[in-house]
């Protein structure tokens, strides 16, 4: 209704209303002509009782190209199921079709070859007997992507046929079809050829029959044979070995070098680069450096179509011929490399104003690959400089490739940082800056191509700090990444591409093991809830989720965690959209996997359990789904009331559920709780991986409580130290200034700043004897929470490993005393080993073993926050 009401049916508008209607039926009449007429469709129709075999012979006899190229596609189903009768009656049939069949036939047949093949659907002897020749007679298709297809089909044949079928079949052909009287495509082919065989014979055989073609299609009289067979000098170099490479091969490649075709000495230059490794240091020296040299310096000037490939080469041949170049030559190719690095920015950054030219597209794209090429070459430059000279040499090309205004050279020095960070190792606080340039860039093909090491690029930042390595040159490197990272995230969550935010999120779970807990509290954690709450794709909602669970986890304040945890019951268990509800079951599954069972079963089982009685269907169903994993979480006897929670709300939801959808899940859950086994409180040998992971997780996370109470501790010992030592000296300050004028008063000050000092030195010792009294006076009421410890021993020895410390073990608990370091590239926690509470548990004495003897009776559950 509204659409016509806002529809002008004045005369004016009413013909271009009738001409678009015309238009209309101009477009739909080609759509009915295209349709078969009943002559057609009884062509295309086939009697249903033939059967696979004689329906593809009378396809191919009496059908259209179209059912005949269905049949040669259909060909290593047929082979599958009856082979006998397919080589009998089907493959003639195709034969004798594809001499007149068109590129579409043609083409589907050279696959479905090589995918006979691939099956083994029937012997080698039997292929080569049936198919071979058929490849052969199409290899010189006048079409010349048909003769490609045959050509790749006819290679990889090459691989499983056996020496004398070759030799007889391939290798004899191929002497006459070699000649310079044969066409360009079959000359062509031959090269190809050749390249192959040198990997099936013996060295000899190769030297006596195929060197010689190959000597001869190095001089053909075109270029594109030549070009051609140089590029299969390298395969044939790696079939007859050193020897015959040097003597045969490596003049070939020097006459080739000098050829008048630019692509002839391209093919040239890269055969050579590639076969560095094959050459001794006298080759390398003597032949190789000369070609090498020639080709730089005629890259700028008479041949700029080597400039591309010299480029993307570079870093392998300056690192192959590393060990012969003279100081003066290692500093020319490190200069030609900046002068490539740079190429085309020139007039740009207002350099060679007297030369200022419009260039053309091509050249500018060309430019923007060489630069592109250098950035991808850098790591090899960095070894070839020697990573302690990067700053010198080095570090100003860095910047401008990290800051090129064309964006593909920006996205191969964001993918290969990564590897900068590695080779720079103690001095990647040099390139900190590049970092979060990359990170601010404007283009989000750059920002997912930085992401996906950015974990082990953080960690690096954050291990290797200079000179002020640990935890106050992250401080110091922390200011400027922070806003980086925050924007970073912010310009994916606005942007379309949600898989590039997706995976921000996941790497941002590292952060917990790069900056303190008050950092990502402020600056990370809310905005992840944000995510979860209003973002609009799963995925992106489940990432952020994940990462949530994961700064829950390594959170150090109690009062945030349970800030937290009750904005995510409230807002997402018990939000008023059920898209929410779902999510914070989403939530719940990360908490299991990353949480100890007793903190699900104190903060989350009955939130969960709540959601039995939801008005959504859809969200009872996935609760559903989740209740084995729920129940995975309780230990008996101590969670019997848990268990009795679980069982009312299954008989609730068996006895009330309407959704026939729903109850038919409830049913199938009612019989896989009923299988399911409950672990005890007591280690049992099934369950005892498991159990021993749930107790890491449980010390981690009581571990984390007392680190916040010691450094409370700390806190309030620095600050009444700090108030009595500015009482002191204020009282000083004051005696000082009325000392000149009454003796008697200055006496009178003199004794009040000794009971002030006095007052101070009682002050202290309380602080000790508070201090070393820690276990009695601040473990035990925290203790008095715990219900069960799952091993009574070891809660024992932890708590008397604490209660031991003393004043100075409260001083060293610093925030990366016990941080983890992230170890893969997914963005998943690690949690640490215990070994380092092992250590600290073997070196508690004799003394607080006997204090704390008493607790062996406590229950499991841990009062975790």
């Amino acid at each position: 209704m509204v659409f016509f009401a806002r529809m002008d049916f004045s005369q004016g508008n009413l013909f271009g209303y009738i001409e678009d209607l015309q238009e209309l039926t101009i477009i739909e009449r080609p759509v009915r002509r295209s349709l078969k007429t009943p002559e057609e469709i009884e062509r295309l129709t086939v009697d249903e009782e033939l059967n696979d075999i004689e329906r593809a012979v009378y396809l191919l006899s009496s059908g259209q190209d179209i059912q005949g190229t269905s049949v040669v596609a259909n060909l290593p189903v047929l082979m599958r199921q009856n082979p006998a009768e397919t080589l009998r009656r089907v493959l003639p049939k195709i034969r004798e079709v594809l001499h007149v069949a068109g590129v579409e036939m043609q083409l589907t047949a050279a696959v479905s070859f090589l995918t006979v093949l691939q099956d083994e659907s029937v012997s080698i002897h039997t292929y080569s007997h049936s198919f071979l020749h058929i490849i052969l007679q199409n290899l010189e298709h006048r079409d010349a992507g048909v003769s490609n297809a045959w050509l790749e089909t006819l290679l990889a044949v090459i691989e499983a046929l056996p020496k004398e079928t070759i030799r007889h079949e391939i290798l004899n052909p191929l002497v006459s079809k070699a000649q310079i009287s044969q066409s360009l495509q079959s000359r062509l082919v031959s090269c190809k050829i050749m390249g192959k065989l040198a990997y099936k014979f013996e060295a000899h055989i190769v030297k006596r029959e195929i060197l010689p073609l190959v000597k001869s299609l190095c001089q053909d009289v075109e270029y594109e044979v030549r070009t051609c067979m140089c590029r299969q000098l390298e395969h044939i170099a790696q079939g007859i070995g050193t020897e015959l490479t040097k003597t045969v091969v490596l003049p070939e490649l020097v006459e080739l070098a000098r050829d008048e075709g630019s692509s002839v000495r391209l093919a040239a230059f890269e055969t050579i680069v590639n076969l560095l490794d094959m050459f001794d240091a006298d080759d390398r020296s003597q032949t190789v450096l000369p070609l090498v040299k020639s080709f730089c310096e005629k890259s700028f000037k008479a041949d700029e179509s080597i400039l591309v490939s010299l480029s993307f080469h570079l870093g392998k041949l300056c690192n192959g011929l590393y060990g012969i170049f003279t100081p003066e030559q290692h500093l020319r190719f490190l200069e030609f490399y900046k002068k490539l690095s740079t190429l085309g920015l020139q007039q740009e950054n207002g350099h060679n104003d007297n030369q200022l030219q419009l260039q053309t597209l091509e050249q500018e794209k060309k430019y923007i690959s060489v630069r592109k090429n250098c950035a991808y070459n850098f790591p090899a430059m960095i070894v070839f400089v020697d990573p302690k000279n990067f700053h010198l040499e080095l570090y100003s090309i860095f910047f401008c490739l990290c800051h090129d205004p064309e964006v593909p050279v920006r996205y191969t020095m964001a993918i290969s940082f990564y590897e900068v960070a590695k080779l720079l190792n103690s001095g990647v606080y040099t390139i900190h800056k590049e970092l979060v340039t990359l990170l601010q860039d404007e283009s989000l093909e750059v920002l997912d191509a930085l992401v996906g090491h950015l974990p082990e690029i953080l960690e690096l930042m954050t291990t290797n700090g200079g000179e002020n390595s640990g935890a106050e040159s992250k401080l110091l490197s922390i200011p400027d990444l922070i806003p980086a990272l925050t924007t970073a995230e912010q310009r994916a969550a606005t942007s379309l591409k949600w898989r590039t935010h997706e995976k921000l999120l996941q790497k941002y779970a590292c952060l917990p093991h790069i900056i303190s807990s008050d950092q990502i509290y402020y600056r990370f954690l809310h905005r992840m809830l944000t995510i979860i709450l209003t973002n609009n794709v799963l995925p992106v909602q489940k990432a952020a989720a994940r990462t949530l669970c994961v700064y829950l986890r390594y959170n150090r304040k109690q009062e945030q965690r349970h800030e937290v945890i009750q904005k995510l019951i409230e807002q997402l268990g018990q939000g008023k959209s059920y898209w929410n509800r779902l999510r914070f079951l989403d939530t719940c599954e990360f908490i299991m996997e990353l949480f100890s069972k007793s903190f699900f079963c104190k903060y989350f089982f009955l939130p969960v359990l709540e959601l039995t009685h939801d008005p959504v269907a859809n969200v009872r169903m996935k609760l559903c789904y989740l209740l084995p994993k729920v129940k995975s979480t309780l230990k008996i006897p101590s969670d019997k009331h848990l268990l009795q929670q679980l069982e009312l709300c299954i008989r609730k939801l068996l006895c009330q559920e309407k959704d026939k959808d729903v109850l038919t899940i409830v049913k199938r859950t009612v019989l896989e709780l009923d299988r399911m086994d409950i672990s005890l409180d007591a280690f049992q040998k099934r369950f005892y991986e498991n159990d021993l992971l749930d107790q890491e997780k449980e010390r981690q996370e009581h571990l984390l409580l007392e680190m916040e109470q010691l450094e409370k501790e700390k806190q309030q010992s620095e600050g009444r130290s700090t108030n009595v030592n500015d009482k002191i000296f204020e009282k000083k300050r004051r005696d000082n200034k009325t000392s000149s004028v009454l003796a008697k008063s200055m006496t009178l000050s003199v004794s009040g700043s000794s009971s002030g000092t006095s007052a101070g030195k009682e002050d202290k010792k309380s602080k000790l004897v508070r201090s070393q009294s820690f276990s009695t006076q601040a473990l035990h009421p925290k203790y008095s929470n715990i219900d069960k410890c799952p091993n009574k021993s070891s809660a024992t020895g932890y708590t008397s490993s604490v209660s031991g410390m003393g004043k100075s073990c409260m001083l060293s608990f610093t925030d990366d005393t016990f941080r983890t370091r992230s170890t893969g590239n997914s963005g998943n926690a690690t949690f640490p080993s215990s070994s380092s509470l092992t250590t600290s548990r073997n070196s508690f004495n004799s003394a607080d073993q006997k204090n704390n003897g008493n607790k062996e009776g406590q229950s499991r559950k841990m009062s975790i926050f």
